[in-house]
């Protein structure tokens, strides 16, 4: 789309502008969401915002309060909380599809944008397993008496090892920069481990893809499901339960995660010029 962008766009031309196959098509930084429905819906979405004329910076402010209200969201008992917190992940994650739709149609990209976008994550991401191991502990009641420190020290180590997994991609584009590099190319040749047993490893992960758990939508969603497990037994086992497989679980991702960049060519330098 060429010229001044109107002030009141249309679905087609929004999807024109913001949705170019640069972001549709991108290999990793696209959630699954975003395929499925996310990019389908945040169009109306970020037409009402354009119209309203929030900036992109203050839809990601929004998508910030949003995902860090999912964590003590688990601190409401019962089905209740476990629902709120998926549902307050899904609609972070929609306003993340138009924070971006909304810079792209108004020209206005900054580093400040990506810098709220990556606290917007890493703080939804932390606070979930925090307020899982408060849940575990059974909730407001039981952490007033000092009887479940156990379990939320347990939600806070969770909540350490994933935003230590989150963060081994952001240390890469720091190392590069640091190293005088460029920013490293995503593609499937750049990524992957050099070393054929663990990028073996690394193909048969897509079929089990449990480093994903850890992301806000996936890991509310098996909140829940633990949630209608405790329902079931009338007891917090199905959030306890969940709660301790997660930790080796995690520690098992990071490990993969750290080997997968030591090995593949992301902090290699280029081969000088002869």
């Amino acid at each position: 789309m060429t010229g001044a962008r109107p002030a009141w766009p249309t679905i087609a031309q929004l999807r024109e502008v913001t949705q170019p196959p640069s972001v549709r098509g991108r290999r990793t930084a696209e959630h699954w969401t975003g395929d499925l429905y996310m990019r389908h819906i945040s169009p109306y979405l970020t037409r009402v915002l354009v119209r309203a004329g929030l900036s992109a910076n203050a839809v990601t402010a929004l998508m910030i309060v949003t995902g860090f209200a999912a964590g003590p969201a688990l601190l409401l008992s019962g089905l209740g909380g476990a629902v709120l917190a998926v549902a307050l992940t899904q609609l972070q994650m929609l306003w993340d599809a138009s924070d971006g739709e909304v810079a792209r149609w108004r020209h206005k990209t900054s580093p400040l944008g990506v810098f709220l976008d990556r606290v917007g994550h890493y703080g939804t991401e932390a606070l979930l397993p925090v307020g899982l191991g408060a849940r575990a502990a059974g909730g407001l009641d039981e952490l007033g008496d000092g009887s479940g420190y156990g379990w939320t020290t347990l939600g806070a180590l969770l909540a350490v090892i994933i935003v230590l997994n989150k963060s081994l991609n952001d240390m890469v584009h720091v190392a590069r920069a640091a190293a005088g590099l460029p920013r490293a190319v995503d593609d499937e040749a750049t990524t992957a481990p050099r070393a054929s047993g663990l990028a073996r490893l690394r193909r048969w992960a897509r079929f089990v893809p449990f480093h994903r758990l850890y992301h806000s939508i996936e890991l509310s969603l098996i909140i829940l499901g633990a949630a209608l497990v405790d329902l079931v037994v009338g007891d917090l086992t199905g959030t306890r339960v969940l709660l301790v497989v997660l930790i080796p679980a995690s520690l098992l991702a990071v490990a993969g995660h750290f080997l997968a960049i030591v090995t593949s060519s992301r902090l290699r330098a280029p081969a000088p010029r002869s």
